[in-house]
């Protein structure tokens, strides 16, 4: 083709045009159906929710999950790529109450009806899709939006049923009591890795420390217990000592207190105890409730393994090893409902359980009551709200002279994201999976994962399996997968795992399996009459459901799935490695272990996925988490419409936060790399200008013998070519690592290398009036790595390399449709020789720069004598390169480095004709001149003596006189003479 220069696009034009085009062309899909099914590379996505709004983080994700796909892709590999939606869970019920205006989650089925709010649901979860896909389309990732799956769909929701179904036939589903995070706004367990997901989950609060007196029954002495929860008080059950601590019985204000030793040496100073004991001896001692809890708030049902027991053990003193006398009295407050120690001692001991609160965290009417009757006023309308009344409650117990004394402590505390509401510790009945018994299973998996960056394999990831509890997999809400769990009126349990064993029992069959429509389906079996549980599941178990579930599985694509299993690839930021990561791993092992997956993933590796990217966080320019409300972070449309989206997609890839390190993104960064990236096209400029100065043409003009870098004659030719293949190799090794700032690291220094070395160090090649083979080589080898360049970098700057490849090679077709380069051959000698001669160069350079106090500073533009340099001596050739760069007549082989400074009177000549080539030159691009526009020169001065052939040949000029009158002149600063030049287009 031939090439016509000034002919390129802003890239904001190109960009636009480019992803119009791929879409119209359907090459995304050409890339997917041109390669072969039985070579496929999987990826898994992690969907967003579809409530929110694409951001910069989000823009991260989605940007590894484009250029590692689009790279196997240009390895020979199939890599389908479908886009998913979360839409159950706590994320979208809120917004759907927000849009009805629900405040209180008993509005719920009161004011609106369930089947209202769960149709509004629906509705709703197609919001912002539009945004979402513009988005991810401007920035270049490529994905199926049109066959996307939801996690609300009816095939994904009957994947997720046979899963529990299978899990729960294994027996690694159980029914059960435990102490869990909950939320009194969405009035639900929440799962703790939701929870601390994120590093802002734990924030400071103050509360009240109460030391409250419980009278021993028969005595006049206090047990003086300690809390931080007050409110917890009215479901006291019994108090915990340690036996093997000392504890005394001291006169305090008239009244006999029984505290620990140590602790009473802080909280009553001076005073001397009565008498001195171990703990064990007040082991089995029975006190006065201080608040009485009505018989109707006894939980008499769900006992964790020992089912209903008989009261036994309340309101006495027992046991505990993990009071101690580091703070507090030595002898702790117990309440079974609201803590992990007080409900396992409750448990061990047959403690009564009493939950004194409704599911919104307000104290039941008869708990209410009693708390009336001390004098506890209502918080609001809704009665006494437990956080909201917790600084009240101890406040009247202390003027009740229950609470000896209160102090205020400030301490960490978890907030729900979701909610932004303080999360309460609540033993509540839930259905688990039996993590502690996987977790041998997930941890030996765990080393089948390669991870990057690799700490977090045996760190966070590792770690967070040894310490996690059994997974609440039940929660109390409306928007989820329903539990496919019906009980009998006689105990019995029916667990179905899908939709065709639903009609088989019932004979009916559901347009919509959620919530009430699912609820209203009973049916016998043996006479035993059975009805669906009201709860659903944790929307982590439908995530960690995805494998499988976006195909359907097994009830469709059974074969397609079992081949492709385990997946090859997953990427998405830290706070996933406690979440996604993680429930992928819990659910598919598992699944895997017992079979479920067929005999190939039970035979072998048992994990879900074989490499993991796990990113940075992104911050704002001001360092703190990007926030609208802070402002610091600018819209990513404006910034890749001002940058390009190539530049945003190439800093992140570069930076620490592909090393799982936080990155505060500056546009500043973007605008750096967007002119570092532009040097690429500022080559293109001196390419097309030759190029159509000497009607090049790539499909007619010379090339080398072989592609082997052996057949070219200059050594700079095979220094780019072989610069450009190293790239290629550090990519493809870094690639293989999952490391993409290391894949990456030389291709900057490389386009450099190729602007601001071999463009220039080759400028005389490219003139038309020298037609050696040199300039056709040079011809060659530019349009090779340029077109060469735009295939190497198609996965990670797709806009720039689309466009340059179609202008370099005239193509209609997509370069993302190519293989990748497999040559790497390389030059080591000239390499190694290059870099050399750059090395002296640059200390040359400094040397040249260096003056005494006497001494003025000699111009690059004016030739010294001699230069030595150390070490083995160079080919002539790169001695000459040495010579130019450093301006020298000569150079020599030595021990050390050194130049001659001296000044002869003809080495000032030269100076002097190349100061006068540099003016002329910037005149010619001041009137736009192209290369190859012949002029007429004139000067206020006479040409230099012995360098007017030279000059001519510099300047392109065809005469040259001395003229001061000239129309249009131009006036220069040449040592310290102004000249005046004029010249005239021929």
């Amino acid at each position: 083709m031939k090439y016509q220069a000034g002919q390129r696009r802003k890239a904001i034009e190109y960009e636009k045009a480019i992803a119009e085009w791929w879409k119209k062309n359907k090459i995304f899909e050409q890339s997917v159906e041109n390669r072969p099914v039985d070579k496929s590379y999987v990826f898994y996505d992690g969907p967003p929710f579809i409530t929110g709004l694409p951001h910069h983080g989000t823009l991260l994700s989605s940007i590894v999950k484009d250029v590692v796909p689009r790279y196997w892709t240009m390895q020979g590999y199939r890599v389908e790529r479908k886009w998913g939606w979360d839409c159950h869970g706590l994320p979208a019920e809120n917004f759907v109450e927000k849009q009805l205006g629900i405040t209180d989650r008993r509005d719920i089925g009161t004011k609106w009806s369930l089947e209202d709010y769960i149709i509004k649901a629906r509705e709703s979860m197609v919001a912002n899709s539009e945004a979402w896909r513009s988005t991810i389309e401007r920035v270049g990732r490529w994905v199926d939006f049109d066959n996307c799956y939801r996690t609300m769909n009816k095939d994904f929701m009957e994947s997720v049923w046979w899963a529990f179904k299978q899990l729960y036939v294994a027996g690694k589903i159980y029914e059960g009591r435990k102490v869990l995070m909950y939320d009194t706004k969405f009035a639900t367990p929440v799962s703790k890795a939701e929870v601390t997901m994120d590093n802002d989950a734990y924030q400071t609060v103050t509360d009240p420390s109460a030391y409250v007196k419980f009278k021993l029954k028969g005595s006049d002495e206090y047990l003086l217990a300690w809390t931080t929860t007050p409110w917890t008080l009215p479901a006291n059950m019994c108090l915990a000592i340690n036996p093997d601590l000392d504890y005394g019985v001291y006169n305090v204000d008239d009244e006999k207190c029984i505290v620990a030793l140590e602790r009473a040496k802080i909280l009553f100073k001076d005073i001397k105890p009565e008498k001195a004991f171990k703990g064990k001896s007040l082991i089995g001692k029975e006190y006065e409730p201080i608040i009485k809890v009505a018989d109707g708030l006894y939980d008499l049902g769900l006992r964790g393994d020992k089912g209903t027991v008989a009261r036994k053990d309340t309101y006495t003193v027992l046991p505990g090893d993990f009071v101690s006398a580091e703070d507090g009295t030595g002898i702790v407050h117990i309440a079974p409902a609201y803590g992990e120690d007080d409900y396992a001692l409750s448990q061990q001991y047959e403690v009564d359980f009493a939950d004194v609160l409704d599911e919104n965290g307000y104290y039941l009417p008869e708990m209410a009551e009693e708390l009336h009757k001390l004098g506890v006023r209502d918080t609001d309308e809704a009665g006494i709200q437990a956080w909201a009344g917790n600084k009240f409650i101890a406040k009247v117990l202390e003027e009740k002279g229950i609470i000896y004394k209160i102090e205020y402590i400030q301490h960490e505390y978890p907030f729900n994201p979701r909610s932004k509401e303080r999360i309460m510790y609540r033993a509540f009945p839930s259905w688990f999976f039996d993590v502690e018994g996987q977790k041998p299973l997930m941890l030996a998996e765990n080393e089948n994962i390669h991870w990057f960056p690799g700490y977090l394999k045996h760190g966070r990831f590792a770690k967070n399996i040894e310490a996690a509890p059994d997974w609440n997999l039940s929660r109390d809400r409306f928007w989820a997968t329903a539990m496919p769990v019906w009980k009998g009126d006689k105990g019995s349990i029916r667990v179905v795992g899908s939709y065709a064993e639903l009609k088989e029992l019932s004979g009916k069959e559901l347009e919509d399996y959620h919530r009430p429509w699912v609820d209203e389906i009973e049916f016998d079996i043996d006479g035993e009459h059975f009805t669906r549980i009201e709860k659903v599941l944790d929307c982590w178990f439908e995530s960690g459901s995805m494998p499988f579930a976006q195909l359907h599985y097994p009830f469709e694509n059974k074969e397609k799935f079992e081949r492709n299993y385990p997946a090859d690839f997953i990427v998405e930021y830290v706070g996933q490695v406690r979440a996604w990561f993680y429930y992928v791993h819990a659910v598919n092992t598992t699944l895997a272990e017992i079979g479920a997956f067929g005999k190939k993933a039970q035979a072998g590796a048992k994990n879900a996925y074989k490499n993991v990217i796990t990113t940075g966080t992104l911050a704002g320019n001001d360092g703190r988490k990007m926030s609208k409300s802070l402002g610091n972070y600018t819209d990513p449309n404006a910034l890749m419409d001002q940058y390009s989206a190539d530049s945003l997609r190439f800093l992140l890839l570069s930076s620490p936060v592909l090393s799982g390190e936080d990155f505060a993104l500056l546009d500043k960064d973007v605008s750096d790399v967007n002119r570092k990236l532009a040097m690429i096209w500022n080559v293109y400029d001196f390419f097309t200008t030759y190029a159509e100065v000497e009607g090049w043409d790539n499909e007619k003009a010379w090339q080398p013998a072989s592609h082997s870098l052996s057949a070219l004659e200059n050594p700079l030719d095979r220094w780019i070519l072989s610069r450009l293949h190293q790239v290629k190799a550090e990519i493809i090794a870094g690639m293989a690592e999952y490391n993409l700032p290391k894949a990456l690291e030389g291709v900057l220094p490389f386009i450099d290398d190729l602007s601001n070395w071999f463009v220039r160090r080759s400028r005389r090649r490219f003139n038309k009036n020298d037609d050696s083979s040199d300039k056709a080589e040079a011809f060659w080898t530019l349009y090779t790595v340029l077109t060469k360049t735009a295939v190497v970098l198609a996965p990670f700057v797709p806009f720039l390399s689309e466009e340059l490849y179609q202008k370099m090679t005239g193509s209609d077709s997509s370069v993302h449709l190519l293989n990748y380069p497999q040559n790497t051959e390389v030059d080591s000698e000239v390499l190694e020789q290059m870099a050399r001669t750059r090395s002296i160069i640059t200390d040359a350079l400094a040397l040249r720069m260096q003056k005494s106090e006497t001494e003025q500073q000699i111009k690059i533009r004016q030739p010294l004598a001699k230069l030595t340099y150390p070490g083995e001596k160079l080919p002539e050739f790169y001695e000459r390169i040495i010579a130019e760069e450093v301006n020298v007549k000569s150079v020599e082989n030595g021990e050390e480095l050194s130049l001659d400074k001296t000044l002869t009177e003809e080495l000032k000549m030269e100076g002097y004709a190349r100061e006068l080539i540099r003016a002329i030159q910037s005149a010619r691009k001041h009137a736009g001149l192209q290369v190859d526009d012949q002029i007429k020169l004139s000067l206020s001065t006479e040409l230099p003596r012995d360098y007017e052939d030279l000059i001519k040949a510099e300047v392109n000029a065809i005469e040259v006189s001395q003229d001061q009158n000239y129309a249009h002149d131009e006036i220069a600063k040449i040592n310290s003479e102004n000249i005046t030049i004029s010249l005239e287009k021929v």
